[in-house]
């Protein structure tokens, strides 16, 4: 064990010294077993986890995925998005506010970038609500909260990340996260409800659109929000794999773009090159991150760690809760990426002896699913929370004529939603198992359906 805490306290050093975090990761498990078991094996296990990575059918989700948002992206669908949304609950009290939380949820169906989702929502939404002098504090909060839906929400490349570094079922945690991410919204809406109940000067109403100006709206998102529930229904009822899916949502991200006439050559081109830049980039941290996480195995430290807790003698879920008051606290101070990556490989092992399934009444492989939503939802709160909160910085930088101290008071209120959703998830885990638990029966009866017609 004690390897393992060195380990992963120099991994903790060279990355708070700058060093990019799948380097890092690489020369800390790689010279971490080295001392372990020797040079020779641990250059054998580099060579044999890069290779078999690469080759694993998951890791061609990332690029598709990415592709797919990049292509949405600069189809400028985050105005249309924001304009429905905004025809419909603009003229409410703080509806702008619930607007820009709708169309963030609707760009982050289709981007999985929570940074992304944060820079286009406030370059859209945030003019119309100063134009209704909506208060800056409730803008800026919307915008940051709405923003992390962008790595919960599917497809999440963060939960590719996450399934891939502990092979788990991709299509099962992309199901997983669709009511969860719908109650992040609904939270969101009742926050700013409360504040505008309050205090109706924090978001005035906006100006009433009629029904058929409503209806037309929707003829501008109809082609993304069939393609977003094809690619997900495909997966739910087993017609298509999560990498067929991630194909057929490129396809398509590039007929809606196509067809909106505003991909020109140079665009296609631009979105193809930064897809691969990204692609290779998560590649090489994903890499580090198992060759870590296989160091980390060798030196048993998540075993020790289990062995501790249980000397506390506490329940399954009194384990949780000091698991989840690490993440919290580490979420302060981590990227959401940074956060997975170096506390996965510790604390998953921990979770699968707890016997939550019996607990559950469900599956272990489930469970693991259940443990992956919560992770990502503390990795949402991590990006609007002091002193890291990585949406807030880059909302500042997109408005530096707000400042950060009400960009942060703004986000105060989100932040109690945040906690609430999360003891939600936690208290009742049907909330996230309840779609994966159905999707094996579901596939089943649609196989049986296509064989009794084929």
């Amino acid at each position: 064990m004690e390897a393992g805490l060195i380990g992963f306290v120099l991994l903790l050093i060279l990355a708070f010294a700058g060093i990019h975090l799948g380097v890092a990761m690489f020369l800390t498990g790689f010279f971490g077993f080295a001392v372990l078991r020797g040079f020779e094996a641990s250059s054998a296990l580099a060579g044999t986890l890069i290779f078999d990575a690469s080759m694993s059918y998951g890791f061609a989700l990332l690029p598709l995925f990415l592709l797919m948002g990049n292509l949405v992206y600069r189809s400028k669908l985050s105005e249309d998005l924001y304009d429905t949304a905004n025809a419909w609950m603009g003229h409410r009290p703080g509806g702008l506010a619930k607007a820009t939380i709708a169309a963030c949820g609707g760009f982050a169906a289709v981007c999985g970038s929570s940074i992304v989702t944060t820079t286009t929502m406030a370059s859209v939404a945030m003019p119309s609500m100063r134009r209704y002098k909506y208060d800056d504090r409730l803008s800026t909060g919307a915008i940051a909260a709405g923003g992390t839906l962008g790595i919960l929400i599917p497809p999440s490349v963060l939960l590719v990340f996450y399934g891939i570094l502990t092979n788990s079922d991709i299509g099962k945690l992309f199901i997983a996260g669709i009511v969860p991410g719908l109650i992040s919204i609904i939270s969101y809406f009742v926050v700013i409800d409360i504040m505008t109940r309050i205090k109706p000067e924090l978001g005035p109403r906006g100006e009433r659109v009629p029904m058929a100006g409503r209806i037309r709206s929707l003829k501008k998102v109809w082609g993304v929000v069939a393609l977003f529930l094809f690619v997900l229904g495909g997966i739910y009822i087993g017609f298509v794999t999560p990498v067929e899916a991630g194909a057929i949502g490129a396809i398509g991200a590039l007929l809606f773009a196509l067809g909106r006439r505003l991909l020109s050559f140079a665009d296609f081109h631009e979105a193809l090159l930064q897809s691969v830049r990204t692609s290779a980039m998560l590649f090489f941290v994903i890499f580090g991150a198992q060759l870590f996480s296989a160091f980390i195995n060798a030196a048993d430290l998540p075993g020790q760690t289990l062995n501790w807790i249980q000397s506390l003698d506490l329940s399954a879920m009194g384990v949780m809760v000091i698991i989840l008051l690490f993440y919290i606290a580490f979420g302060c101070v981590f990227s959401a990426f940074a956060l997975v990556l170096l506390t996965v490989p510790v604390f998953f092992p921990l979770v699968a002896g707890l016997g939550l399934e019996v607990l559950f009444e469900t599956t272990p492989e489930n469970v693991l699913i259940w443990f992956g939503i919560i992770v990502v939802v503390v990795a949402e709160i991590g990006q609007i929370t002091p002193p890291i909160g990585m949406n807030v910085f880059v909302l500042k930088s997109m408005l530096p004529d707000v400042s950060l101290s009400t960009i942060f008071k703004g986000i105060i209120p989100f932040f109690g939603a945040d906690l609430v959703r999360l003891a939600i998830i936690v208290l009742f885990p049907a909330t996230v198992l309840a779609l994966p638990d159905y999707m094996d029966q579901i596939q089943d009866q649609f196989d049986a359906l296509l064989d009794s017609l084929f």
